[in-house]
């Protein structure tokens, strides 16, 4: 399966989701995405270096680190964040690290009035596919 068609296949599982993407941190790129409104490229772009910055920006590495040196977990890759949800005025936005990949993540964007689990619970669903996909 498509990258492309994985994402579309998890905006359409997950509860008001109008768009959906993954993201390859450590080259700062948006692999796949799908809207159900067309947005400027720039804006596109800007989702690539807003995931890697809310994942792997200084001071979250700061955190990580320090609970990596409290937990004795020093000189391993240990990311301490895995999902962050984000509300906006309208809308909800869920970032997941994908477990296989931890430089990859998934992000999804739904109407603020989507309930909130069902969203997480299905993002969730969806990261495998995804993973699998982006790797094909």
């Amino acid at each position: 399966m498509s990258l492309d068609k994985a994402i579309a296949d998890a905006i359409n599982t997950i509860p008001e989701c109008v768009a959906g993407g993954y993201v390859d941190m450590s080259m700062g790129m948006l692999l796949g995405y799908k809207t159900l409104d067309s947005h400027p490229q720039e804006v596109l772009d800007l989702v690539a270096a807003a995931t890697r910055d809310l994942f792997e920006g200084s001071i979250v590495k700061e955190i990580e680190q320090s609970f990596a040196r409290s937990r004795g977990l020093q000189g391993t890759d240990f990311h301490y964040f895995q999902e962050m949800l984000i509300f906006s005025e309208n809308l909800l936005h869920v970032f997941i690290r994908t477990k296989r990949e931890p430089m990859h993540a998934a992000c999804f964007v739904c109407r603020k009035s989507a309930n909130v689990g069902m969203v997480l619970a299905r993002s969730r669903m969806a990261i495998d596919k995804l993973v699998d996909a982006a790797l094909a």
